[in-house]
């Protein structure tokens, strides 16, 4: 008779009732991934977790540049950006309170083609790679659980990109704002023209017009770099389709 697998899949959902948890400095832990952990697995990093804030506007990651930190953010959101050549720049994926920056680093890949950016301000975590490293190899739950979010998140860029090159920016701008609040939690997100057009791939009068179309409509207010969601259904039928298909995954993310 075969032998059952001595490895337990632990999947990182919301707990029904979050513990409580801290780093061994007291801050508390928000962010979903780390609460998802048996506390077997959790001592041993909240050890060498390391508090930090995390400022908008905060540089995390360069293309091609070593990553020597892991992060877990307790909110806000970062995002994951394409540079090329010439300096134009697009978001492919983002990061928030549900995961981890640097699961590549889970599997000894210590450079990512992409640009790290706090784009909405928050506090959490930071882990030296060498201690990630360490910690995966040694606890078979916390392998899994970041390789679970990484294969996540690969099949969220995968989509982005396809809605980068298929939709209009309007179609875009609402996915994008979607995606952001049920990772914020919040219906007022802080976003300038100049942050929105980098993120979108397009430039400072399309995202105007993207937002006056959404504003006209009611579904979003739009003023001194504060966006309010008023209807978010009707910003979920101005999305595109790449949202629903995104959205699908929200539950398995923690997010619901």
């Amino acid at each position: 008779m075969a032998q059952k697998s001595g490895l337990k899949l632990v999947v990182a959902s919301r707990p029904e009732t979050p513990p409580t948890r801290t780093d061994k400095q007291g801050n508390a832990v928000r962010n979903i991934l780390l609460l998802a952990l048996s506390s077997e697995t959790f001592g041993p990093i909240a050890d060498e977790l390391e508090w930090m804030e995390f400022p908008t506007g905060n540089g995390l990651q360069e293309p091609g540049e070593p990553i020597e930190w892991a992060y877990f953010l307790n909110g806000g959101l970062c995002s994951l950006i394409v540079v090329t050549r010439d300096g134009e720049t697009v978001e492919v994926g983002v990061v928030g309170k549900e995961g981890i920056l640097g699961a590549n680093l889970a599997v000894w890949l210590n450079r990512s083609p992409h640009r790290a950016i706090v784009q909405m301000g928050t506090d959490g975590f930071r882990l030296r790679a060498e201690s990630l490293r360490r910690l995966v190899s040694s606890n078979a739950e916390l392998a899994m659980s970041i390789n679970r979010f990484a294969q996540l998140q690969g099949l969220l860029i995968a989509q982005t990109a396809a809605c980068n090159r298929l939709h209009e920016v309007e179609q875009r701008m609402s996915r994008w704002l979607l995606v952001s609040q049920d990772r914020v939690g919040s219906e007022v997100l802080s976003m300038t023209h100049e942050s929105l057009a980098q993120m979108l791939g397009t430039g400072r009068p399309s995202v105007s017009l993207a937002a006056g179309i959404l504003q006209r409509a009611r579904l979003i207010d739009y003023r001194r770099g504060k966006l309010k969601i008023i209807d978010r259904r009707g910003l979920e039928e101005a999305a595109c389709q790449c949202y629903e298909n995104m959205r699908r995954f929200n539950a398995d993310l923690g997010l619901m």
